[in-house]
């Protein structure tokens, strides 16, 4: 019988405490590797700057700023006069042209004058008819005065004389009356201007018939020189008008959108009733308008300057920003970052706003893009070519 030794070599397979020890090892290694890889990645992300937001700014003014309400209106004469003829007949001479100045009492149309003459000279015959007859009634009347004096006639004689003569005085002065208003249609028939100004496009021509007190003008004179301009302002704005009005406000008119020229004049008129229907209250100014620049029927951009508010703190308008807490503008730091600080608004139109408190003269105010802006956030100043600096 055979027997064979037992070998008690150890086998190469690993036990399981063995086994543990290796994968602990290899999750330390790949833990380790992991950490290697992710570290300088994490270190990078937080080290990453925060891009800065492009804006445009501008610079804290203290000048003056004048208290004004902007509005439109329209240019109308001083005068107007719708120029008719008193009497009828045809037109035999047009004595100007049209948009020609004229002059008061020049002559515009002229009318066939002889229907007139003729009537004047009838007129004329017949007074010198009454008259004639009236100077004879009269000393009748004065013989009667002496006879009666006398007791050579009878009362009833006397009386009839002398109700004769005051008849024929009557007639008289009819007659009289008669003669002056055919003088008049005489000169009636030379129209003349009633005012100096200039005027507008005739509406009759030589050899027209033109009726007397026709509702229709035969032409038109405005009187441009000086000219005004009405236009009207809300109800609420009475007050601060009525507080500035014998200061002698300034009007100030442009006569174009693309105009950037000014035309200067003075308040002349103030409504005494404000419009119920608009809710507006009626002004007026008045303008020398030496250069005819304006004329009547013109829409214009109208600014009424109560008062300058010297030493004013100012800044552009759209760097006002109104929130849930009121009005404030974001500022510039030395560290270009932008904060937001509230303001107190004076006043404001479409162009600056008067900061009543809150800003300083030299400060940097932000004017565009500071809806994209937080609490310290780093900006990018835009120039006005349109680059940036920081």
């Amino acid at each position: 019988m055979r027997f064979e030794a037992l070998d008690r070599t150890p086998s190469s397979r690993p036990g399981p405490r063995s086994a543990r020890r290796v994968a602990g090892a290899l999750l330390a290694t790949c833990t380790a590797t992991l950490l290697l890889i992710t570290l300088p990645g994490c270190g990078a992300k937080k080290a990453q700057r925060l891009p800065r937001v492009a804006v445009t700014v501008a610079r804290v003014e203290q000048r003056a700023m004048p208290l004004q309400i902007v509005t439109t209106g329209t240019i109308e004469p001083v005068e107007s006069a719708d120029v008719g003829s008193q009497v009828g007949g045809v037109v035999t001479r047009i004595a100007f042209r049209e948009g020609q100045d004229v002059q008061s009492g020049q002559t515009l149309i002229e009318l066939d004058p002889r229907p007139f003459r003729a009537a004047l000279e009838q007129a004329s015959g017949v007074l010198a008819r009454d008259l004639a007859q009236w100077r004879s009634a009269r000393l009748d009347a004065e013989r009667a005065d002496q006879l009666l004096a006398q007791n050579l006639i009878s009362t009833s004689d006397h009386d009839k004389a002398a109700a004769v003569a005051e008849g024929l005085q009557a007639s008289v002065r009819a007659d009289s009356g008669t003669v002056a208003n055919a003088r008049l249609n005489l000169e009636f028939a030379g129209i003349r201007a009633p005012i100096s100004g200039r005027t507008g496009s005739v509406n009759v021509h030589v050899g027209d018939l033109v009726k007397s007190a026709t509702s229709e003008p035969l032409v038109t004179i405005n009187r441009v020189q000086p000219i005004r301009v009405r236009f009207t302002v809300p109800q609420d704005q009475i007050p601060v008008i009525q507080r500035y009005r014998n200061a002698n406000p300034q009007v100030l008119v442009r006569a174009s959108a693309g105009d950037s020229l000014d035309i200067a004049g003075h308040l002349a008129f103030v409504d005494n009733a404000v419009d119920p229907a608009t809710g507006t209250l009626l002004l007026k100014g008045e303008f020398p308008n030496r250069d005819g620049r304006l004329w009547p029927g013109e829409f214009v951009e109208v600014r009424l300057v109560l008062t300058v508010q010297r030493d004013a703190i100012v800044v552009p308008a759209p760097a006002v920003t109104v929130g849930q807490r009121g009005a404030y503008v974001y500022v510039l730091n030395a560290d270009s970052t932008a904060t937001p600080r509230p303001v107190t608004v004076q006043r404001t139109d479409d162009v600056a706003a008067v900061i009543a408190s809150g800003l300083k003269p030299g400060e940097t105010v932000v004017t565009d893009g500071q809806f994209r802006l937080a609490p310290g956030a780093k900006v990018l100043v835009r120039r006005a070519g349109g680059d940036a600096r920081p």
